[in-house]
Formats: structure tokens, C-alpha cells, sequence
């Protein structure tokens, strides 16, 4: 279907990936996972034909229908949405008409390249011209709930990610580019996507960091990895890629381990060689025998002939050991990917309740509450994850706690030994026209330990001092973080806190948090990190949180 023949890609001194050769074949959903910044987007736009490679090529079938969903996207605001989903739905009738009138003219010109080509399209919308399709995509991603007559340019940016989505879906395209679609999916819209790519005949690549929405929808896995800037293949879903992957680690490290070995001997060999012959020509400088010249003579050159002998063996040695290590048998020490690393300060001693909250109901119009008649508490040392559909008032119920707005009624009540840190979805508090390092001398002593300090988040190089509006989604998130350690909050409020970090940093994040010793509330529809952070979760729903337990979760 499609083939990426040796591609490489290089921004200046920047190389992003060499030689990278692959197929996308009918039917078969394929996992694109590697590092932030290790060219996953770059690679997705060769193969939509957006980007040139620096060398290599991409063929596939004339006739390819590819949808390629990018990860921003921004619609025409001057259009509604009911107007911007009609572009992309047909009309029977009109398709018909117009199929009539092709037709026709194909048939007095049969060799028309452009006729035929036009006649093949408008069989191809007759073929796709299935609202009921349209509709269920819609309803799938909670579209149909939108007033179909607001303005797409005020959708939001959740919003308008589904939308170009469900855009994507209805284009019926034989093969699927997905860069990161399930960003601003709830947990029903991950498994309505999943069933409709594992019910679809589309052959996909897909760019995800939710590891449960690989598992259940991939058959192979690409690794770009970022420090070798290789691709790699695998077959398998996400955790049978990790074993592999572990597998190949293991193997590398044993073979690592006994190369060192034999390398170690190979020197200490060509030491002994060495000194051996030092010992050989010394010995014979300082013969004092009886007898004649001659015969001194001749004993000294022999015993230097036994020297240099053995000094050419030791150099003979030696240059075998500088081609075994310049060889391609040599095999590399295992590196790691660079992952941050969240060092949480101990927290301040917290009392059995951290937060509770009373008959609490939430919202911005008294008369229609978002929910109603909360009463939970978050205790000490507790994790616990609040999810549930988009809009059910997830973020409205973390902003009233944290104290950003009113309660429509009852109470809420922190405790006084509680220091509350809320890290916002929508990135609130950062000063874009600081640097991450004049935003950690408001809490750290000089330039060097702000830069130390951050270092650990991944901010490396100059990044640490560009103004905050040139840094990436991820790089805020991470600077947000950051802020919350240096803080020393003991009771963390993080909405969709993982939404733009890569596979290793979520992980990296989920041990961090295990190790936290305060109290966690969080907003996540990540079920495979639910299943290793939380304790408990509260779900969000028709206006009412009910408790659950990660184990209600699919694995």
C-alpha cells in the first residue's frame, strides 16, 4: 500500500532520523512511538506528501486515499460547524446528477485521463455518501451534542480536535495518519475510537502516548529511536513491543558485558607483552659475563632479537585491538533516552483529611449545576484520579476547590496544614515573556541552581532562556510542573497533567508520583496510567461523582 524506501531527515546540524525503510500494508494498524522531538510529526508529513525527505523516497498505489490528521487544527471561522462537517459529507442526488453527466462524456472520450479520474472520485463519494456513517462518527466523539450552528471558530480547542477528527473518519480513507488522536478524548470516545478502527478495513500509523489505546488497536509497532536516529519494526501491540524491546536490552548488555571482558584481557595481555620485552632488553643490556667480546656480543643480540620479537607481537596486539574496536562487531554500551525527572521535596506533615467537601454543588448558573450533592473526601498520602466524559465538570470541580470560583453551594474545606498546587489543562500562570530560569529565581537562589534545577525537566542548552511563548506544549507542562516541586506542594490538583508528555516521561511521572508523599487529585483519561497511579476514582457523570476502583478499567 504505502513504502518508505531509506529516508532521512536533518534540520541543519539537527538529524532527526537516517535510512528509515518500512511498508504500511492493507488492513494492518501500526504504533509510531519515539521521544518528544524525535521527528514522529516530521515523519507522518513525508509520508502525506507535505514535507520532502532529505533522502529517500515513499511509493505507494496511485489511486491511495490517505487521511492525514495533524495535531493542530484550525477550522474556517467564518463557516458553522454544521457547515464546515456538510464540506466533507455529499449529497446523493447532486453526486448522481453529476455522475450522469460524466459518464456521458466518458463514454464519447474513453482515453480522458482527467474525465475518468473525475468519474472515479464521484463513484467513490456515491460509494461514501452514508449519513448514518457521518452521524455515528459524530455522535462517537460528542459532536452531536454542539449547537450545529455555532461558528467553528469558537469551538474550543478540544472541540476542534475531534472535529478534525471526525473529519478525518468520514473522508473514508483507505489509509489513516493519525498524529495523536486521542489528545482531548474521554474514556467512552478512546473506546468508541478503538472499536470503530478494529471494526474498520483502513490500514492506519498512528502517533499516541496511551499506551492502552495501542495495546488494543496496533499490530506493529515503528520505534524511532532519537539517540541512534534509527527506525526500528516490530511486531505486536505496545506491551509486546516493550518485551521485545527489554529482550534486545538484555542481550545487549550481556554481549556488552563480555566484550568489556575480552577487551580488558586483550590489554592486560598486551602489557605483559610489552613488559616482557622492556625485561628482555634490559637483560640483555646488562649482561657481564666471562669470555670473549664476540661471544657477549652475539649473546646481547640475541636476547635483543627475543626483545624485539616479542615488542612486535605486543604492536601486533595492540593494532588488533584498535580494529576490533573500530570494527562493526563492537557493540555499543546501552544508552537510555533522556527522561525527566521529577525529585518531589518531602512533604509537610498533613493531617488524616486534606480536603473534604459538603453537599457541594458546582457550576456557573445556579439554576442548572454542572453536579450536584458532592460529598468525598481526599486524604492523606491518597491518589485519586477524576474522570468521566468531556464537559460532565471535571476542571469546574478542581477550579472550585482550588478556590478559583465559587461554589454554587455547599462547603469546601482544605486543611491548615495543606498546600494546595494546581497545575491548570488549559497551562494558566505562566508569564510568557519571562525565560524558565527567571521564573525559578522567584523560588531558587541564583542562575546556576535554576538551571541545574531545570535540567531535570529536560530544558537543556539555551532552552532554559528563551521567553516561555517560544517553548512547546510539553516544554510548558513540564516548566508547570517543575514549579509545583520547587514550591513544595503537598497536596497537588493537576488537570490532564500528562496530556503532552511522551511515553517515557509519562512513565517517569508515575514513578515520581508513587514516591510523592502528599495527596493527588487528578484529571486523566489515560487508563493505562489510572490503572498504575490510582487508588481510587471518582467519575464524573450526569451530575453526580460516583467512586470507583481502577480494576472496573479494561486492561
Amino acid at each position: 500500500m504505502l513504502t518508505a524506501h531509506h529516508l532521512s531527515k536533518s534540520f541543519e546540524l539537527n538529524i532527526l532520523f537516517e535510512n528509515a525503510s518500512f511498508s504500511l500494508n492493507v488492513g494492518e494498524r501500526t504504533g509510531l512511538v519515539g521521544a518528544n522531538g524525535c521527528g514522529k510529526t516530521t515523519l507522518m508529513r513525508i509520508l502525506a506528501g507535505l514535507e520532502p525527505a532529505c533522502r529517500g523516497s515513499v511509493s505507494c498505489d496511485a489511486e491511495l486515499r490517505i487521511g492525514y490528521l495533524p495535531q493542530g487544527f484550525e477550522p474556517n471561522p467564518n463557516l458553522t460547524l454544521q457547515e464546515t462537517i456538510s464540506q466533507y459529507t455529499h449529497d446523493i442526488s447532486r453526486v448522481e446528477d453529476e455522475l450522469a453527466k460524466i459518464a456521458a462524456k466518458l463514454a464519447g472520450d474513453p482515453s480522458n485521463q482527467s474525465i475518468q479520474a473525475r468519474y472515479d472520485e464521484l463513484l467513490w463519494q456515491l460509494h461514501n455518501a452514508d449519513a448514518g456513517q457521518a452521524a455515528h462518527i459524530l455522535a462517537g466523539l460528542g459532536l452531536d451534542e454542539i449547537d450545529p450552528q455555532i461558528p467553528a471558530g469558537k469551538l474550543s480547542g478540544g472541540q476542534q480536535t475531534r472535529l478534525s477528527l471526525a473529519l478525518v473518519l468520514m473522508g473514508d480513507p483507505q489509509l489513516l495518519l493519525l498524529d495523536e488522536p486521542t489528545n482531548h478524548l474521554d474514556i467512552g470516545m478512546l473506546e468508541w475510537l478503538e472499536e470503530w478502527l478494529n471494526h474498520s478495513p483502513n490500514a492506519a500509523l498512528i502517533v499516541s502516548h496511551d499506551r492502552t489505546f495501542l495495546d488494543h488497536t496496533v499490530s506493529h509497532i515503528l520505534e524511532m529511536d532519537s539517540i541512534e536516529k534509527v527506525v526500528r519494526e516490530y511486531t505486536g501491540n505496545y506491551t509486546d513491543y516493550l518485551h521485545q524491546r527489554q529482550s534486545e536490552i538484555e542481550r545487549q548488555w550481556i554481549a556488552y558485558h563480555y566484550q568489556q571482558a575480552e577487551i580488558m584481557r586483550m590489554q592486560q595481555d598486551i602489557i605483559r607483552t610489552r613488559e616482557q620485552a622492556a625485561h628482555t632488553e634490559r637483560q640483555a643490556s646488562s649482561i657481564r659475563i666471562g669470555g670473549s667480546d664476540y661471544k657477549i656480543k652475539g649473546y646481547k643480540s640475541y636476547q635483543q632479537g627475543i626483545a624485539k620479537k616479542v615488542a612486535k607481537k605486543a604492536k601486533s596486539r595492540q593494532k588488533k585491538l584498535e580494529r576490533y574496536l573500530d570494527s562493526e562487531e563492537r557493540v555499543e554500551r546501552p544508552k537510555s533516552n533522556w527522561e525527566i525527572k521529577l525529585d518531589f521535596n518531602p512533604s509537610n506533615h498533613l493531617g488524616r483529611t486534606v480536603i473534604r467537601v459538603e453537599g457541594l454543588s458546582i457550576g456557573y448558573e445556579i439554576k442548572t449545576p454542572l453536579v450536584s450533592e458532592i460529598n468525598l473526601e481526599l486524604k492523606a498520602r491518597q491518589r485519586v484520579a477524576l474522570t468521566g466524559p468531556n464537559g460532565s465538570g471535571k476542571t469546574t470541580l478542581l477550579r472550585t476547590i482550588y478556590g478559583q470560583i465559587p461554589a454554587i453551594s455547599g462547603t469546601v474545606i482544605v486543611s491548615n496544614t495543606a498546600q494546595p498546587g494546581y497545575l491548570a489543562q488549559d497551562q494558566q500562570g505562566l508569564e510568557l515573556t519571562k525565560t524558565p530560569v527567571e521564573m525559578m529565581l522567584e523560588y531558587l537562589p541564583n542562575e546556576t541552581e535554576a538551571r541545574n534545577f531545570l535540567a531535570y525537566y529536560l530544558f537543556t542548552g539555551d532552552e532554559p532562556l528563551k521567553p516561555i511563548s517560544m517553548l512547546s506544549y510539553g516544554q510548558r507542562t513540564r516548566l508547570l510542573l517543575a514549579e509545583l516541586v520547587v514550591k513544595g506542594c503537598n497536596c497537588l490538583l493537576l488537570d490532564e497533567p500528562i496530556n503532552h508528555l511522551d511515553i517515557p516521561s509519562r512513565t517517569q511521572f508515575e514513578q515520581a508520583l508513587n514516591q510523592f508523599e502528599g495527596a493527588v487529585l487528578a484529571v486523566v483519561h489515560d487508563r493505562y496510567f489510572i490503572k498504575r497511579f490510582a487508588q481510587e476514582i471518582w467519575w464524573v457523570q450526569n451530575g453526580r461523582i460516583r467512586r470507583e476502583w481502577p480494576d472496573i478499567l479494561a486492561s
